[in-house]
């Protein structure tokens, strides 16, 4: 079996290309090598790789640039989703896709499930919710799975940002009152391949077990990270409120993911965020 994964060089690629199925075999575009917004492109790269499964792990992330460059993030997040889904089904491959707990507002107080209304905030949230739409439109028995939160060793993320400011001032302060929960790329990109071969379809959630604010997440941070070797003393880490940092974008204050029917896919519930995140401290130390 194949799949073709685009995205290559960005985080859930990286994961995906370190521990693909047994048996399958796995080929990889960066956004250099392939333009999803370009059909004809597209159409060629995965007609000339034949995949059985696409993994598309391209997107535009800059959640406070999309306020500004909304024409680029509709461009990816929605025709190059768009334009992958059509190909691979024009193709006969399957097709899996990700998307953001950012289709939502936020205003809930128990985890959305995948059936739930959605209400983004900003522009990439919008761009995202229409990829989805795009994607079931071309690809009606597409595989969809939203995540929130996304780290790892690569990249540009939340955990690689706090670690460098924790080491450079020795306080950080961080907003305390939007809650959601942290996420593996090494976790979803094992979620990914999970529901990819097993041929599931429609809306899926994924993130690691748990739920935390962004104030939480740095706190386990510091400590695990002073703990891993890679801070040399345990930072400071104030609790602010979300207006005492201003962003071009709004954020969901609530985006806690129901993983209820993705888990069950799977067999059974992921790690719980901190055990992941020490899988991942421990990955950097031993490399540092």
């Amino acid at each position: 079996m194949k799949a073709l994964v685009t995205g290559a060089g960005g985080q859930l690629a990286t994961e995906l290309l370190a521990a693909p199925p047994r048996g399958w075999t796995v080929e990889a575009l960066s956004e250099v090598e392939l333009d999803i917004r370009d059909l004809a492109a597209v159409r060629a790269a995965v007609t000339t790789s034949a995949p059985d499964v696409v993994l598309n792990a391209a997107a535009y992330t800059a959640v406070d640039k999309a306020e500004s460059d909304s024409e680029l993030a509709y461009a990816v997040n929605r025709d190059g989703a768009a334009n992958l889904a059509l190909a691979a089904t024009q193709a006969g491959a399957r097709f899996a896709h990700v998307s953001t707990d950012f289709v939502f507002d936020g205003a809930a107080s128990r985890p959305y499930r995948p059936d739930d209304a959605t209400g983004p905030l900003g522009v990439y949230g919008a761009s995202k919710l229409a990829g989805e739409t795009a994607v079931l439109e071309h690809a009606p028995q597409a595989l969809i799975l939203r995540t929130a939160w996304v780290y790892s060793p690569h990249g540009g993320n939340f955990l690689k940002t706090m670690l460098r400011l924790m080491a450079e001032r020795g306080e950080v302060r961080v907003v305390a009152d939007q809650v959601g929960t942290p996420t593996s790329a090494t976790t979803l990109a094992a979620a990914l391949w999970g529901l990819a071969v097993a041929g599931e379809i429609g809306l899926h959630h994924h993130t690691d077990a748990g739920v935390a604010s962004w104030y939480d997440f740095a706190q386990a941070i510091g400590e695990d990270g002073h703990a891993a070797g890679l801070l040399a003393a345990t930072p400071r880490v104030i609790p602010i409120r979300t207006e005492d940092y201003p962003t071009p974008a709004r954020r969901p204050a609530y985006s806690v993911l129901d993983k209820t029917s993705t888990w069950e896919a799977l067999g059974g519930p992921f790690p719980h965020w901190r055990a992941a995140l020490r899988e991942v401290l421990a990955r950097m130390a031993a490399t540092a």
